[in-house]
């Protein structure tokens, strides 16, 4: 066997080892989360409010305020990112400008999440005096969301043929509308793909949110853009504080079953949206 053959055998294995490696590790985190949450999922438990500081009850309002900055956030987030993929893909003609905006979606997208809640803290609470709010919260979730929606989008946008573009202004067509009529109907996959990557990524989040937006306890629905709401992440956090009460440790893991099952749900829709929007690609 030559030298090649077996480095290229060599590198094969390794690579399998390390992919067995990485399924096994989250193989045994999903069945640990999964033992220890479905002994505390029930009806009830999703739908009644949490009591004793979470120890009892259930989450509901858990549930609410998560999914409610997450589509917040989304909307916020939804309109910005897809203009500047467009802007990026179809607008921009200096390479500087270019280079400047995928410098800007990259740095972004490798800020620590805790960055952006100083930022809110210091910016909205401190200098702009709004308070515990969970519509800033939204602002600074869609903020970190950003870049993933942008990249997808535009990862869409430049995948796409270049006769497609070249066709509609053949035809006459404005470049208002070779964008609003070829570039994003034909990019919809991209950008429903990112939307629910970061949609995924944000409703787990708690070190941005946890000193501008959320409390622990004691909250429901709030009546405006002011006041906290109560999410998954932040309840989890308290719950594991209280470790030593086995009621609280059950709902922990409970509160924790559900958050992956819904980071899940939210990663699933990415994946269909991916294969399912694109017209380039095979159907499942």
């Amino acid at each position: 066997m030559s030298r090649r053959a077996l480095s290229d055998r060599a590198f094969r294995l390794a690579g399998y080892i390390a992919l067995g490696l990485c399924l096994c590790v989250l193989g045994a985190l999903l069945f640990a989360i999964a033992y220890a949450g479905l002994k505390a999922v029930s009806f009830d438990f999703l739908v009644m409010p949490s009591k004793d500081f979470g120890a009892a009850g259930g989450i509901r309002w858990q549930i609410i305020g998560s999914l409610l900055m997450a589509v917040t956030a989304s909307a916020l987030v939804l309109p910005f990112a897809t203009a500047l993929a467009v802007y990026r893909a179809d607008m921009a003609r200096s390479a500087r400008v270019k280079r400047f905006i995928d410098l800007s979606v990259f740095s972004l997208n490798g800020i620590p999440s805790i960055a952006y809640g100083l930022f809110g803290l210091i910016v909205f609470v401190n200098i702009l005096g709004t308070g515990l709010s969970w519509f800033v919260g939204s602002i600074i979730l869609a903020m970190m969301m950003m870049p993933t929606v942008t990249h997808c989008a535009l990862s869409a946008m430049q995948s796409l043929p270049s006769g497609v573009r070249e066709n509609g202004y053949a035809l006459g067509l404005t470049r208002r509308a070779v964008i609003t009529r070829i570039t994003l109907p034909q990019s919809l996959h991209g950008i429903v793909t990112g939307l629910m990557i970061g949609l995924a990524r944000a409703i787990g989040e708690t070190a941005p949110i946890m000193f501008i937006a959320t409390a622990f306890s004691g909250v429901s629905l709030p009546s405006g853009l002011q006041g906290p709401v109560s999410t998954l992440p932040t309840h989890i956090l308290a719950l594991a504080q209280q470790a030593t009460n086995p009621d609280a440790l059950r709902n922990a893991w409970g509160a924790s079953f559900v958050l992956i099952g819904l980071v899940f749900l939210f990663s699933t829709a990415a994946f269909i949206a991916r294969t399912r929007l694109n017209p380039y690609s095979e159907r499942l």
